[in-house]
Protein backbone atom coordinates (compact mmCIF):
# COMPACT_ATOMS: atom_id res chain seq x y z
CA UNK A 1 0.00 0.00 0.00
CA UNK A 2 1.40 3.24 -0.68
CA UNK A 3 1.01 5.63 1.41
CA UNK A 4 0.50 10.01 0.66
CA UNK A 5 0.96 12.38 3.24
CA UNK A 6 -2.14 14.17 3.71
CA UNK A 7 -1.93 18.09 2.94
CA UNK A 8 -4.08 19.14 5.68
CA UNK A 9 -5.58 17.71 9.29
CA UNK A 10 -9.16 16.92 9.04
CA UNK A 11 -11.50 15.31 11.44
CA UNK A 12 -9.38 11.93 10.19
CA UNK A 13 -6.15 13.46 10.00
CA UNK A 14 -3.51 14.73 12.78
CA UNK A 15 -0.32 15.75 12.96
CA UNK A 16 1.97 15.43 15.70
CA UNK A 17 5.50 16.63 15.51
CA UNK A 18 8.43 14.50 17.03
CA UNK A 19 11.35 16.42 16.84
CA UNK A 20 11.87 16.76 20.64
CA UNK A 21 9.91 13.34 21.35
CA UNK A 22 6.09 13.83 21.77
CA UNK A 23 5.69 12.67 25.20
CA UNK A 24 4.13 8.95 25.27
CA UNK A 25 0.80 10.54 26.98
CA UNK A 26 0.36 13.15 24.41
CA UNK A 27 0.75 10.35 21.68
CA UNK A 28 -1.87 8.10 23.68
CA UNK A 29 -4.43 11.64 24.11
CA UNK A 30 -3.59 12.23 20.33
CA UNK A 31 -4.94 8.42 19.76
CA UNK A 32 -7.80 7.86 21.69
CA UNK A 33 -8.71 11.34 20.52
CA UNK A 34 -9.08 9.82 17.27
CA UNK A 35 -10.73 6.66 18.54
CA UNK A 36 -13.30 8.21 19.80
CA UNK A 37 -14.49 10.12 16.96
CA UNK A 38 -14.40 8.39 13.39
CA UNK A 39 -11.06 7.01 13.81
CA UNK A 40 -8.51 7.73 11.18
CA UNK A 41 -4.19 8.71 10.68
CA UNK A 42 -2.26 10.06 13.53
CA UNK A 43 1.12 11.12 11.45
CA UNK A 44 3.57 11.05 13.88
CA UNK A 45 6.85 13.56 12.88
CA UNK A 46 4.77 15.76 11.15
CA UNK A 47 4.42 19.75 12.07
CA UNK A 48 0.98 21.07 12.52
CA UNK A 49 1.18 22.63 8.78
CA UNK A 50 1.86 19.90 6.86
CA UNK A 51 5.89 19.87 6.96
CA UNK A 52 7.03 16.75 7.27
CA UNK A 53 10.25 16.62 9.86
CA UNK A 54 10.88 13.25 10.95
CA UNK A 55 10.37 11.25 14.42
CA UNK A 56 13.01 11.36 16.91
CA UNK A 57 15.79 9.60 17.02
CA UNK A 58 14.42 7.29 20.17
CA UNK A 59 11.45 6.32 17.74
CA UNK A 60 13.27 5.71 14.42
CA UNK A 61 12.57 2.08 14.76
CA UNK A 62 8.85 2.32 16.45
CA UNK A 63 9.85 -0.75 19.13
CA UNK A 64 7.14 -1.36 20.72
CA UNK A 65 4.19 1.70 19.83
CA UNK A 66 1.54 -0.79 19.57
CA UNK A 67 2.18 -2.23 22.85
CA UNK A 68 2.43 1.28 24.36
CA UNK A 69 -0.69 2.28 23.20
CA UNK A 70 -2.50 -0.91 23.88
CA UNK A 71 -1.11 -0.52 27.69
CA UNK A 72 -2.50 2.64 28.15
CA UNK A 73 -6.24 2.05 26.61
CA UNK A 74 -8.92 1.22 28.21
CA UNK A 75 -10.50 -0.82 26.76
CA UNK A 76 -7.33 -1.54 25.14
CA UNK A 77 -7.44 -0.06 21.74
CA UNK A 78 -5.30 -2.08 18.91
CA UNK A 79 -3.88 0.39 16.27
CA UNK A 80 -1.43 -0.53 13.30
CA UNK A 81 1.48 1.71 11.96
CA UNK A 82 3.46 1.93 8.91
CA UNK A 83 7.04 4.10 8.71
CA UNK A 84 7.23 6.27 5.35
CA UNK A 85 9.76 8.06 3.94
CA UNK A 86 8.32 11.52 2.94
CA UNK A 87 10.93 14.38 1.64
CA UNK A 88 13.57 12.29 2.86
CA UNK A 89 12.65 12.29 5.66
CA UNK A 90 11.07 9.06 8.42
CA UNK A 91 7.70 9.51 9.35
CA UNK A 92 5.42 7.82 11.08
CA UNK A 93 1.84 6.71 10.12
CA UNK A 94 -0.61 5.24 13.01
CA UNK A 95 -4.03 3.90 11.62
CA UNK A 96 -6.69 4.27 14.40
CA UNK A 97 -9.90 2.31 14.50
CA UNK A 98 -13.24 3.60 15.25
CA UNK A 99 -13.93 2.64 18.43
CA UNK A 100 -17.04 1.00 18.90
CA UNK A 101 -18.52 2.28 22.39
CA UNK A 102 -15.86 4.69 24.24
CA UNK A 103 -12.11 4.68 25.05
CA UNK A 104 -9.95 6.63 27.52
CA UNK A 105 -6.26 6.80 28.44
CA UNK A 106 -5.62 4.90 31.68
CA UNK A 107 -5.59 7.81 33.99
CA UNK A 108 -8.94 8.29 32.86
CA UNK A 109 -9.04 11.04 30.09
CA UNK A 110 -11.71 10.95 27.82
CA UNK A 111 -10.93 13.60 24.72
CA UNK A 112 -12.93 13.34 21.21
CA UNK A 113 -12.35 15.22 18.04
CA UNK A 114 -14.35 17.91 16.34
CA UNK A 115 -14.60 20.62 13.65
CA UNK A 116 -14.79 23.97 15.40
CA UNK A 117 -16.69 26.74 13.43
CA UNK A 118 -13.61 27.62 11.11
CA UNK A 119 -13.39 24.36 9.58
CA UNK A 120 -10.00 23.64 11.68
CA UNK A 121 -10.31 20.29 13.66
CA UNK A 122 -9.19 20.04 17.93
CA UNK A 123 -9.69 17.86 20.65
CA UNK A 124 -11.87 18.18 23.48
CA UNK A 125 -13.10 16.86 26.90
CA UNK A 126 -15.99 14.13 26.20
CA UNK A 127 -18.08 15.52 28.78
CA UNK A 128 -21.12 13.25 30.92
CA UNK A 129 -23.29 14.18 27.71
CA UNK A 130 -21.26 13.34 24.87
CA UNK A 131 -20.74 10.08 26.18
CA UNK A 132 -23.84 9.72 26.90
CA UNK A 133 -24.87 10.19 23.52
CA UNK A 134 -21.96 8.47 21.85
CA UNK A 135 -22.87 5.36 23.62
CA UNK A 136 -26.61 5.92 22.22
CA UNK A 137 -25.74 6.24 18.91
CA UNK A 138 -23.64 2.82 18.92
CA UNK A 139 -27.18 1.09 20.64
CA UNK A 140 -25.43 0.22 23.62
CA UNK A 141 -28.14 2.42 25.79
CA UNK A 142 -31.57 3.53 25.17
CA UNK A 143 -32.00 6.80 26.79
CA UNK A 144 -35.47 6.57 26.20
CA UNK A 145 -35.91 3.44 28.48
CA UNK A 146 -34.15 5.07 31.35
CA UNK A 147 -36.24 6.23 34.53
CA UNK A 148 -35.57 9.97 34.66
CA UNK A 149 -34.30 11.17 37.49
CA UNK A 150 -36.84 13.23 39.74
CA UNK A 151 -40.10 12.33 37.93
CA UNK A 152 -43.06 10.54 39.20
CA UNK A 153 -45.98 9.28 38.27
CA UNK A 154 -47.65 12.75 38.88
CA UNK A 155 -45.93 14.20 36.12
CA UNK A 156 -47.92 11.81 33.29
CA UNK A 157 -50.93 14.39 32.23
CA UNK A 158 -53.89 12.14 31.80
CA UNK A 159 -55.38 13.97 29.25
CA UNK A 160 -52.36 13.59 26.99
CA UNK A 161 -52.87 9.75 27.87
CA UNK A 162 -56.15 10.24 26.19
CA UNK A 163 -54.69 11.87 23.23
CA UNK A 164 -52.48 8.58 22.93
CA UNK A 165 -55.39 6.32 22.92
CA UNK A 166 -57.82 8.67 20.15
CA UNK A 167 -54.16 8.28 18.33
CA UNK A 168 -54.31 4.54 17.76
CA UNK A 169 -57.53 4.26 16.93
CA UNK A 170 -57.15 7.56 14.54
CA UNK A 171 -53.67 6.03 12.84
CA UNK A 172 -54.49 2.16 13.21
CA UNK A 173 -52.52 1.39 15.92
CA UNK A 174 -52.08 -1.44 18.20
CA UNK A 175 -55.63 -1.94 19.72
CA UNK A 176 -54.86 -4.22 22.32
CA UNK A 177 -53.68 -1.17 24.05
CA UNK A 178 -57.05 0.30 23.77
CA UNK A 179 -58.15 -2.86 26.07
CA UNK A 180 -55.81 -1.68 28.50
CA UNK A 181 -56.29 0.47 32.26
CA UNK A 182 -53.43 3.33 32.45
CA UNK A 183 -51.04 1.14 34.30
CA UNK A 184 -51.21 -1.80 32.29
CA UNK A 185 -50.96 0.88 29.59
CA UNK A 186 -47.98 2.74 30.12
CA UNK A 187 -46.32 -0.53 31.15
CA UNK A 188 -47.14 -1.89 27.99
CA UNK A 189 -45.45 0.82 25.85
CA UNK A 190 -42.58 1.54 28.35
CA UNK A 191 -43.81 4.71 29.41
CA UNK A 192 -43.12 3.74 33.06
CA UNK A 193 -40.29 1.19 34.66
CA UNK A 194 -40.15 -0.08 38.21
CA UNK A 195 -38.17 1.14 40.56
CA UNK A 196 -35.68 -1.34 43.10
CA UNK A 197 -38.89 -0.64 45.67
CA UNK A 198 -41.53 -1.83 43.20
CA UNK A 199 -43.44 1.27 42.58
CA UNK A 200 -43.14 3.10 39.16
CA UNK A 201 -41.76 5.94 37.94
CA UNK A 202 -41.86 7.93 34.41
CA UNK A 203 -39.28 6.87 31.14
CA UNK A 204 -37.54 9.36 29.21
CA UNK A 205 -40.64 7.46 26.73
CA UNK A 206 -43.34 8.46 28.87
CA UNK A 207 -42.51 12.16 29.54
CA UNK A 208 -41.85 12.64 26.03
CA UNK A 209 -45.07 10.61 25.21
CA UNK A 210 -47.69 12.00 27.75
CA UNK A 211 -45.70 14.03 30.21
CA UNK A 212 -46.99 17.40 31.25
CA UNK A 213 -45.25 20.58 29.92
CA UNK A 214 -43.93 22.11 33.36
CA UNK A 215 -42.23 18.36 33.83
CA UNK A 216 -40.89 18.70 30.44
CA UNK A 217 -39.36 21.93 30.67
CA UNK A 218 -38.12 20.83 33.94
CA UNK A 219 -36.78 17.88 33.46
CA UNK A 220 -35.96 17.22 29.83
CA UNK A 221 -34.22 20.85 28.85
CA UNK A 222 -33.09 19.08 25.62
CA UNK A 223 -36.67 18.12 24.22
CA UNK A 224 -37.84 21.53 21.87
CA UNK A 225 -39.21 22.19 17.85
CA UNK A 226 -40.24 24.91 16.06
CA UNK A 227 -42.09 25.56 12.96
CA UNK A 228 -40.83 28.36 10.61
CA UNK A 229 -42.15 30.10 7.52
CA UNK A 230 -39.66 32.20 5.08
CA UNK A 231 -41.52 33.68 2.34
CA UNK A 232 -38.91 35.77 -0.12
CA UNK A 233 -36.17 35.69 2.98
CA UNK A 234 -39.13 37.43 5.42
CA UNK A 235 -40.41 35.40 8.43
CA UNK A 236 -43.82 34.74 8.76
CA UNK A 237 -44.16 32.41 11.12
CA UNK A 238 -41.48 31.24 13.79
CA UNK A 239 -42.67 29.33 16.87
CA UNK A 240 -40.81 27.42 19.86
CA UNK A 241 -43.00 24.77 21.51
CA UNK A 242 -42.03 22.19 24.19
CA UNK A 243 -45.27 20.07 23.54
CA UNK A 244 -44.88 15.94 24.09
CA UNK A 245 -44.43 14.70 21.24
CA UNK A 246 -48.45 13.43 20.60
CA UNK A 247 -49.54 17.12 20.76
CA UNK A 248 -46.63 18.66 18.99
CA UNK A 249 -47.20 16.37 15.89
CA UNK A 250 -51.12 17.96 15.93
CA UNK A 251 -49.82 21.50 16.69
CA UNK A 252 -47.42 20.71 13.91
CA UNK A 253 -50.13 19.07 11.04
CA UNK A 254 -52.23 21.84 12.14
CA UNK A 255 -49.67 25.21 11.26
CA UNK A 256 -48.56 23.21 8.45
CA UNK A 257 -52.00 22.62 6.60
CA UNK A 258 -52.43 26.47 5.77
CA UNK A 259 -49.28 26.75 3.95
CA UNK A 260 -50.11 23.47 2.21
CA UNK A 261 -52.42 23.81 -0.52
CA UNK A 262 -53.56 21.10 -3.23
CA UNK A 263 -55.21 21.04 -6.33
CA UNK A 264 -56.97 18.35 -7.82
CA UNK A 265 -56.57 16.42 -10.74
CA UNK A 266 -58.93 14.19 -13.19
CA UNK A 267 -57.74 10.51 -13.67
CA UNK A 268 -60.32 8.23 -15.50
CA UNK A 269 -63.41 8.97 -13.45
CA UNK A 270 -61.54 9.68 -9.74
CA UNK A 271 -60.32 13.26 -8.62
CA UNK A 272 -57.23 12.66 -7.66
CA UNK A 273 -55.42 15.72 -4.60
CA UNK A 274 -51.94 16.91 -5.49
CA UNK A 275 -50.75 18.71 -2.56
CA UNK A 276 -47.46 20.86 -1.98
CA UNK A 277 -45.94 18.58 0.02
CA UNK A 278 -47.73 14.77 0.77
CA UNK A 279 -49.07 14.52 4.34
CA UNK A 280 -48.12 11.03 4.78
CA UNK A 281 -44.40 12.06 3.83
CA UNK A 282 -44.40 14.76 6.47
CA UNK A 283 -45.71 13.03 9.43
CA UNK A 284 -43.43 10.32 8.87
CA UNK A 285 -40.58 12.78 8.53
CA UNK A 286 -41.70 14.78 11.35
CA UNK A 287 -42.08 11.92 13.51
CA UNK A 288 -38.87 10.43 12.93
CA UNK A 289 -36.99 13.88 13.31
CA UNK A 290 -38.57 13.82 17.17
CA UNK A 291 -38.02 10.32 18.11
CA UNK A 292 -34.32 9.33 16.88
CA UNK A 293 -33.12 13.05 17.86
CA UNK A 294 -30.28 12.48 20.22
CA UNK A 295 -31.96 13.90 23.63
CA UNK A 296 -28.24 14.07 25.23
CA UNK A 297 -27.87 17.09 23.14
CA UNK A 298 -29.42 21.05 23.43
CA UNK A 299 -31.30 22.28 19.89
CA UNK A 300 -34.19 21.97 18.69
CA UNK A 301 -36.15 19.88 16.18
CA UNK A 302 -36.86 22.45 13.07
CA UNK A 303 -39.18 21.99 10.56
CA UNK A 304 -38.61 25.25 8.48
CA UNK A 305 -41.20 25.85 5.05
CA UNK A 306 -39.48 28.37 2.20
CA UNK A 307 -39.62 29.37 -1.36
CA UNK A 308 -37.22 26.27 -2.68
CA UNK A 309 -38.72 23.56 -0.17
CA UNK A 310 -39.31 22.01 3.16
CA UNK A 311 -36.40 21.47 5.27
CA UNK A 312 -36.36 18.93 8.60
CA UNK A 313 -33.38 18.96 10.94
CA UNK A 314 -32.70 16.94 14.66
CA UNK A 315 -30.06 17.23 16.74
CA UNK A 316 -27.55 13.73 16.66
CA UNK A 317 -25.98 12.47 13.58
CA UNK A 318 -26.87 9.06 11.94
CA UNK A 319 -26.23 6.17 14.11
CA UNK A 320 -23.50 3.59 13.82
CA UNK A 321 -24.07 1.45 10.76
CA UNK A 322 -26.33 3.83 9.11
CA UNK A 323 -25.05 6.20 6.02
CA UNK A 324 -26.50 8.00 3.05
CA UNK A 325 -25.14 5.37 0.95
CA UNK A 326 -27.36 2.78 2.80
CA UNK A 327 -29.92 4.79 4.55
CA UNK A 328 -32.66 2.45 2.22
CA UNK A 329 -31.51 -0.57 2.86
CA UNK A 330 -29.94 -0.76 6.05
CA UNK A 331 -31.91 -2.41 8.74
CA UNK A 332 -33.97 -0.12 11.08
CA UNK A 333 -31.52 1.19 14.07
CA UNK A 334 -33.33 3.22 16.30
CA UNK A 335 -30.99 5.44 19.08
CA UNK A 336 -34.30 5.76 20.80
CA UNK A 337 -35.73 2.20 20.41
CA UNK A 338 -38.45 1.90 23.45
CA UNK A 339 -39.36 5.52 22.36
CA UNK A 340 -39.39 4.54 18.68
CA UNK A 341 -41.29 1.28 19.30
CA UNK A 342 -44.21 3.20 21.24
CA UNK A 343 -44.71 5.10 18.49
CA UNK A 344 -44.73 2.28 15.95
CA UNK A 345 -47.73 0.47 18.38
CA UNK A 346 -49.51 4.10 18.67
CA UNK A 347 -49.74 4.20 14.61
CA UNK A 348 -47.61 7.34 14.15
CA UNK A 349 -44.94 6.21 12.32
CA UNK A 350 -43.98 2.86 9.78
CA UNK A 351 -44.80 -0.21 11.62
CA UNK A 352 -42.07 -2.08 9.49
CA UNK A 353 -39.25 0.57 10.47
CA UNK A 354 -39.13 1.51 6.61
CA UNK A 355 -40.01 5.36 7.18
CA UNK A 356 -37.94 6.18 4.72
CA UNK A 357 -39.82 4.42 2.00
CA UNK A 358 -42.86 6.31 2.28
CA UNK A 359 -41.05 9.41 2.40
CA UNK A 360 -39.44 8.33 -0.76
CA UNK A 361 -42.82 7.17 -1.85
CA UNK A 362 -44.43 10.89 -0.86
CA UNK A 363 -42.19 12.25 -2.99
CA UNK A 364 -41.44 10.61 -6.20
CA UNK A 365 -45.16 9.36 -7.00
CA UNK A 366 -45.87 13.04 -7.74
CA UNK A 367 -42.69 13.20 -9.59
CA UNK A 368 -41.02 15.35 -7.69
CA UNK A 369 -36.99 14.91 -7.08
CA UNK A 370 -35.85 12.30 -4.43
CA UNK A 371 -35.41 13.20 -0.46
CA UNK A 372 -32.30 14.96 -0.19
CA UNK A 373 -30.36 14.17 3.05
CA UNK A 374 -27.15 15.76 1.41
CA UNK A 375 -26.43 18.43 4.26
CA UNK A 376 -26.59 15.39 7.44
CA UNK A 377 -23.78 15.61 9.30
CA UNK A 378 -22.15 14.21 12.45
CA UNK A 379 -23.81 16.06 14.68
CA UNK A 380 -27.65 17.02 12.78
CA UNK A 381 -30.09 14.65 10.23
CA UNK A 382 -30.87 17.28 7.56
CA UNK A 383 -33.89 16.24 5.20
CA UNK A 384 -34.26 18.76 2.06
CA UNK A 385 -37.90 18.08 0.31
CA UNK A 386 -38.96 19.21 -2.31
CA UNK A 387 -42.55 20.84 -3.08
CA UNK A 388 -42.46 22.62 -6.69
CA UNK A 389 -45.72 22.00 -8.59
CA UNK A 390 -46.33 17.99 -9.26
CA UNK A 391 -45.86 16.58 -13.17
CA UNK A 392 -49.58 15.78 -13.13
CA UNK A 393 -48.93 13.95 -16.44
CA UNK A 394 -46.31 11.43 -14.61
CA UNK A 395 -48.58 11.30 -11.59
CA UNK A 396 -51.61 9.98 -14.17
CA UNK A 397 -49.17 6.97 -15.68
CA UNK A 398 -48.03 5.80 -12.31
CA UNK A 399 -51.69 5.65 -11.26
CA UNK A 400 -52.68 4.02 -14.28
CA UNK A 401 -49.97 1.49 -13.69
CA UNK A 402 -50.58 0.80 -10.14
CA UNK A 403 -54.51 0.46 -10.85
CA UNK A 404 -52.96 -2.45 -13.51
CA UNK A 405 -51.12 -4.29 -10.80
CA UNK A 406 -53.66 -4.02 -8.11
CA UNK A 407 -50.92 -1.97 -6.18
CA UNK A 408 -48.43 0.44 -5.44
CA UNK A 409 -45.25 0.57 -7.94
CA UNK A 410 -42.49 -1.15 -5.75
CA UNK A 411 -40.12 2.14 -4.18
CA UNK A 412 -37.35 0.62 -6.41
CA UNK A 413 -39.25 1.51 -9.83
CA UNK A 414 -40.41 4.84 -8.12
CA UNK A 415 -36.92 6.27 -7.68
CA UNK A 416 -35.88 4.60 -11.05
CA UNK A 417 -38.42 6.81 -12.52
CA UNK A 418 -37.03 9.74 -10.99
CA UNK A 419 -33.59 9.26 -11.32
CA UNK A 420 -34.53 8.45 -15.84
CA UNK A 421 -36.01 12.14 -15.72
CA UNK A 422 -33.12 13.66 -14.16
CA UNK A 423 -30.32 11.83 -16.52
CA UNK A 424 -31.96 11.05 -19.40
CA UNK A 425 -30.39 7.70 -20.30
CA UNK A 426 -28.77 5.47 -17.60
CA UNK A 427 -27.44 1.85 -17.09
CA UNK A 428 -28.23 -0.37 -14.16
CA UNK A 429 -24.70 0.12 -12.33
CA UNK A 430 -25.98 3.96 -12.41
CA UNK A 431 -29.67 3.08 -10.95
CA UNK A 432 -27.97 0.40 -8.46
CA UNK A 433 -26.47 3.55 -6.42
CA UNK A 434 -29.54 5.25 -6.46
CA UNK A 435 -31.53 2.21 -4.70
CA UNK A 436 -28.77 1.52 -3.26
CA UNK A 437 -28.49 -1.91 -4.13
CA UNK A 438 -26.35 -4.75 -6.17
CA UNK A 439 -26.29 -4.22 -9.95
CA UNK A 440 -28.60 -7.15 -10.58
CA UNK A 441 -31.61 -5.89 -8.53
CA UNK A 442 -30.71 -2.76 -10.72
CA UNK A 443 -31.26 -4.77 -13.74
CA UNK A 444 -34.54 -6.32 -12.20
CA UNK A 445 -36.47 -3.04 -11.99
CA UNK A 446 -35.22 -1.67 -15.23
CA UNK A 447 -36.67 -4.29 -17.07
CA UNK A 448 -39.63 -4.96 -15.07
CA UNK A 449 -40.25 -1.27 -16.10
CA UNK A 450 -39.69 -2.05 -19.73
CA UNK A 451 -42.37 -4.52 -19.10
CA UNK A 452 -44.78 -2.66 -18.00
CA UNK A 453 -44.25 0.14 -21.05
CA UNK A 454 -42.54 2.78 -18.57
CA UNK A 455 -38.91 2.53 -19.56
CA UNK A 456 -36.76 1.60 -23.25
CA UNK A 457 -33.71 -0.39 -23.56
CA UNK A 458 -31.31 0.32 -25.84
CA UNK A 459 -28.19 -2.05 -26.99
CA UNK A 460 -27.77 -5.19 -25.38
CA UNK A 461 -25.02 -7.07 -22.76
CA UNK A 462 -22.95 -4.47 -20.97
CA UNK A 463 -23.50 -1.71 -23.04
CA UNK A 464 -26.98 -1.58 -22.82
CA UNK A 465 -28.95 1.70 -21.49
CA UNK A 466 -32.17 2.61 -20.43
CA UNK A 467 -34.72 5.91 -21.06
CA UNK A 468 -38.31 6.74 -20.24
CA UNK A 469 -40.62 5.51 -22.84
CA UNK A 470 -41.75 7.09 -25.58
CA UNK A 471 -45.35 7.34 -24.03
CA UNK A 472 -44.55 8.86 -20.91
CA UNK A 473 -43.18 11.62 -23.02
CA UNK A 474 -45.89 11.85 -25.07
CA UNK A 475 -47.76 12.27 -22.11
CA UNK A 476 -46.09 15.51 -20.57
CA UNK A 477 -46.02 16.65 -24.33
CA UNK A 478 -42.19 16.63 -24.82
CA UNK A 479 -41.82 14.60 -27.88
CA UNK A 480 -38.70 16.20 -28.92
CA UNK A 481 -36.92 15.21 -25.66
CA UNK A 482 -37.91 11.30 -26.60
CA UNK A 483 -36.39 11.81 -29.86
CA UNK A 484 -33.42 13.68 -28.61
CA UNK A 485 -32.67 10.63 -26.08
CA UNK A 486 -33.24 7.97 -29.05
CA UNK A 487 -29.98 9.60 -30.11
CA UNK A 488 -29.25 8.88 -33.83
CA UNK A 489 -29.71 5.99 -35.94
CA UNK A 490 -26.70 3.45 -36.47
CA UNK A 491 -26.14 4.91 -40.00
CA UNK A 492 -26.02 8.11 -38.69
CA UNK A 493 -23.12 7.43 -36.51
CA UNK A 494 -21.24 5.26 -39.25
CA UNK A 495 -21.36 8.95 -41.27
CA UNK A 496 -20.41 11.05 -38.57
CA UNK A 497 -17.34 8.72 -37.93
CA UNK A 498 -16.34 8.54 -41.37
CA UNK A 499 -16.69 12.23 -42.23
CA UNK A 500 -14.74 12.51 -39.03
CA UNK A 501 -11.85 10.19 -39.87
CA UNK A 502 -12.02 11.92 -43.53
CA UNK A 503 -11.26 15.39 -41.41
CA UNK A 504 -9.08 14.10 -38.98
CA UNK A 505 -7.02 11.42 -40.67
CA UNK A 506 -7.94 8.74 -38.01
CA UNK A 507 -10.07 8.08 -34.91
CA UNK A 508 -9.66 6.13 -31.31
CA UNK A 509 -12.48 4.37 -29.36
CA UNK A 510 -12.78 7.28 -26.93
CA UNK A 511 -13.41 9.78 -29.71
CA UNK A 512 -16.64 7.83 -31.35
CA UNK A 513 -17.95 7.24 -28.05
CA UNK A 514 -17.54 11.56 -27.10
CA UNK A 515 -18.99 11.90 -31.01
CA UNK A 516 -21.80 9.45 -30.72
CA UNK A 517 -22.50 9.93 -27.17
CA UNK A 518 -21.79 6.08 -26.75
CA UNK A 519 -20.50 3.69 -24.32
CA UNK A 520 -17.39 2.40 -24.67
CA UNK A 521 -18.12 -0.71 -25.60
CA UNK A 522 -21.11 0.23 -28.09
CA UNK A 523 -18.31 2.53 -29.37
CA UNK A 524 -16.25 -0.77 -30.31
CA UNK A 525 -19.10 -2.53 -31.84
CA UNK A 526 -19.33 0.52 -34.33
CA UNK A 527 -15.97 0.58 -35.07
CA UNK A 528 -16.57 -3.37 -35.39
CA UNK A 529 -18.90 -2.78 -38.41
CA UNK A 530 -17.03 -0.08 -40.04
CA UNK A 531 -13.98 -2.53 -40.03
CA UNK A 532 -15.83 -5.49 -41.55
CA UNK A 533 -17.50 -3.96 -43.70
CA UNK A 534 -14.20 -2.23 -45.36
CA UNK A 535 -14.60 1.07 -45.05
CA UNK A 536 -12.14 1.14 -42.14
CA UNK A 537 -8.28 -0.30 -41.36
CA UNK A 538 -7.33 -0.76 -37.71
CA UNK A 539 -3.90 0.34 -36.95
CA UNK A 540 -2.16 -1.49 -33.54
CA UNK A 541 -3.73 -3.56 -30.87
CA UNK A 542 -5.51 -2.84 -28.16
CA UNK A 543 -5.50 0.42 -25.95
CA UNK A 544 -3.50 1.55 -28.41
CA UNK A 545 -5.53 0.70 -31.60
CA UNK A 546 -7.00 3.61 -33.91
CA UNK A 547 -8.68 3.48 -37.42
CA UNK A 548 -8.02 4.86 -40.63
CA UNK A 549 -10.16 5.62 -43.89
CA UNK A 550 -9.49 2.57 -46.26
CA UNK A 551 -8.50 4.35 -49.26
CA UNK A 552 -9.46 1.67 -51.60
CA UNK A 553 -13.16 1.20 -49.91
CA UNK A 554 -13.78 5.20 -50.34
CA UNK A 555 -12.72 5.63 -54.24
CA UNK A 556 -15.58 2.53 -54.75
Amino acid sequence: MILELPLVESLTVEFKSDRKRLPDRDLVESVICLANAEGGQLWLGVEDDGTPTGLHAERLELTGLAGLIAARTSPSLAVNFKAVIVDEVRVACIFVPKAHGEVATTSGTYLRRRIKADGQPECVAMLPHDRASRISSFGLMDASAQIVAGASLSDLDPLERERLRQSVQQYGGDRVLLELDDEALDGALGLTSRLSDGSRAPTLAGLLLIGRETALNELVPTHEFAFQVLAREAVTFNEFRRFPLLKALDWLETNFRPYNPEREIQVDLFRVPVPKVDFGAFREAVANALVHRDYHRLGAVHVRMDDDGLTISNPGGLVDGVTLANLLTTEPRPRNRALADAMKRIGLVERSGRGVDKIYRGLLRFGRSEPDYRRTDSTNVVLRLDTRDGDEAFLKRVIEEEGRRGGELPIDSLIALAALRGMKRMTTEELALHIQREAAQAKRTLEALVEAGLAQAHGTARGRTYTLAAGLYRAEGDKAAYTRQMGFSGLQQEQMVLSYVQQHGSVRRAEVAELCRLTSLQAKNLLKRLRESGQLLQRGERRAAYYVPNDEATSL
